[in-house]
């Protein structure tokens, strides 16, 4: 098999029981190696740690943790990506779940995040401040509905847009992130960007793309 690390295609069996790269010299059991790739199609097929860990009989916990790692590496990938290319549109969205749009006061829960459009079909989405830190202080002063008009107001005659037309790539992510975030409950919003850049890679690159990106970025930090 070839080597994870550096992809060379000659390895050996020592007595251990490991394999050899006879050019990098690192070993690794293929067994782990088997399952890292397991993990690593199942995350990009976009499969969450619940279904990944039934359908690869791993613990939940295990599997979480390896995701978390996968989002961070993808995160990273997509801002080292972003930084070669040029925006051509942009234009930003609120998001708050459809449980809590009904009461006013979860205004201070959404996020809000700037989408641009580079190289025609990918995006790059930027989280703004988060409002939750206001939330207590204008419930405890009982201006919350006061806020929910004015801020609803600053985001009706102060939109950040630039695009050429209604349907856009931009408009396209929406939908698919809307779609893609309904498989986790309860994201808090420290993470919430993790989520969101997860949504993004799987967006902007195709399945063997994912897979490909995320192998060598995992094996590069082992």
């Amino acid at each position: 098999m070839k080597c994870p690390y550096c992809n060379h295609s000659v390895t050996y069996k020592i007595k251990t029981g490991q394999e050899k790269c006879s050019f990098c010299k690192r070993k690794f059991s293929p067994g782990r190696i088997l399952l890292h790739l397991q993990l690593i199609e199942c995350f990009s097929r976009g499969f969450n740690a619940n279904r990944t860990s039934k359908e690869l009989g791993l613990n939940y916990v295990t599997v979480k943790k390896r995701f978390e790692s996968f989002r961070i590496l993808a995160a990273e990938h997509l801002e080292n990506e972003y930084r070669n290319h040029q925006a051509l549109e942009y234009d930003e969205y609120i998001y708050l779940p459809k449980s809590k749009k009904k009461i006013k006061e979860n205004i201070f829960d959404s996020q809000n995040f700037l989408t641009f459009c580079y190289s025609g079909t990918k995006v790059y989405n930027l989280l703004m401040p988060s409002l939750k830190r206001y939330k207590q202080e204008f419930l405890d002063d009982g201006l919350e509905n006061t806020y929910f008009k004015e801020f609803s107001k600053f985001m009706m005659f102060n939109k950040v847009a630039k695009t050429t037309k209604m349907e856009n790539t931009i408009t396209e992510f929406w939908n698919y992130f809307e779609k893609f975030i309904l498989q986790y409950k309860g994201i808090d919003n420290e993470n919430f960007i993790y989520y969101l850049k997860e949504c993004e890679f799987n967006f902007n690159y195709s399945l063997k793309e994912r897979i490909s990106i995320l192998k060598d970025l995992f094996f590069k930090n082992l």
